[in-house]
């Protein structure tokens, strides 16, 4: 994307000389729009806000109060799409950590014709001499665990420097989150749209470990874990409720007199069966009864999706092939190891557990593509 067609968009909050040093340099790149939003500063800080505005190709916009990193954004981005006829939107931070070399380079690979994400990364490797211990375990933490949740492995989840179409900047405004935890729920999003996420990879900045950020250790991390677990979490709470309605279920079904009788008295039945009571019948009405009530949870509370056209088959299809793979698995690894087959057992279900919340996710309760 050419650069006279882009917005560098960057949220602030009691800024320093970087901020001013990064704008002078973004303005003799000669960007279409430098947009900065001042997210509530102090009034010692305004007499720099004031000196952006007055700059050619810049423009202040001002928050009466602290609103948060992902209110900014937002407001930023109802700004291009009221007021500007321009293609794209690279955002970037205010304390340094971005260089305008890095920034063109976003701009260079935007595509005005393709929904996606650019990501600009920086190096979270353990050969990394320029990233605080702290910064480079969380960082490292939160991209393992995005990956596991969400297939897809991101360096750098946490990044301030990203570059999106105008077609995008709808959907970002769609996008809850009003602090740090905006741009991981962006993450998440264009995981569950299945908006392709480029990664590009950029310097890494620490100016003094990092002493400038306002992110907030605890209560942001708090917040960004939240939204990375929350699905997940609700779905293991589905599946321990229906667990353990199954063995509820199982048990009180075979005392069922009637059932009993019934397994007795069906020939193809009796010929599978080896106990007087009737755990086929109780196996089978439970596990019915369960997966249904299952279906129920993660489709209104765990995915949340109110269309949900052919998912029933699917979540069908679903469960009988973890069945089935959980079955040949723990067979085949009992036989090739030794190891007894309970230990085996847990292993595989374990990681298929992974496995059938993200193609559930994915699959059974895909978000349509809008």
């Amino acid at each position: 994307m050419n650069k006279r067609e882009c917005c560098v968009l960057i949220p602030s909050l009691d800024p320093d000389e970087k901020l001013t040093a990064y704008v002078e340099d973004l303005i003799a790149a000669q960007y279409g729009l430098v947009l900065v939003i001042d997210d509530g500063s102090g009034p010692e800080y305004q007499r720099i806000f004031e000196d952006i505005d007055d700059r050619p190709g810049c423009k202040v916009l001002h928050h009466e109060v602290n609103r948060g990193k992902g209110a900014a954004l937002r407001t930023g981005f109802a700004y291009v799409l009221e007021h500007t006829v321009l293609s794209g939107v690279i955002t970037a931070d205010s304390d340094g950590q971005h260089t305008v070399s890095d920034t063109l380079r976003l701009t260079e690979q935007l595509k005005p014709d393709v929904k996606e994400l650019l990501l600009g990364s920086r190096d979270f490797s353990r050969h990394s001499t320029q990233v605080p211990p702290r910064s480079k375990f969380g960082n490292r933490t939160t991209s393992a665990i995005f990956a596991l949740l969400y297939g897809r492995y991101l360096p750098d989840t946490q990044t301030g420097l990203r570059g999106m179409n105008r077609a995008m900047l709808k959907d970002c405004l769609e996008i809850t989150g009003d602090r740090f935890e905006y741009e991981m729920n962006q993450l998440i999003w264009c995981s569950r749209h299945h908006v392709p996420m480029t990664v590009v990879p950029i310097e890494t900045i620490y100016h003094e470990e990092n002493k400038g950020t306002h992110f907030h250790p605890l209560r942001d991390s708090w917040r960004i874990y939240k939204l990375i677990l929350g699905s997940f979490l609700k779905f293991t709470s589905a599946s321990i409720i229906c667990f353990l309605v199954d063995i509820i279920l199982f048990n009180l079904m075979k005392n069922i007199p009637a059932l009993a009788e019934l397994e007795m008295n069906t020939p193809w039945l009796r010929a599978i069966s080896w106990s007087e009571e009737p755990i086929l019948l109780a196996t089978v009405i439970a596990r019915v009864i369960s997966a249904s009530l299952n279906f129920v949870l993660n489709k209104n509370l765990v995915f949340d999706i109110k269309n949900s056209h052919g998912a029933v088959w699917r979540y069908v299809v679903l469960c009988v092939a973890i069945m089935l793979i959980s079955g040949v698995a723990v067979s085949a690894l009992h036989a090739m190891t030794g190891v007894n087959s309970g230990v085996i057992k847990i292993i595989v279900d374990l990681l298929l557990f992974f496995l059938n919340y993200r193609i559930q996710r994915n699959w059974v309760f895909k978000q349509e593509n809008t």
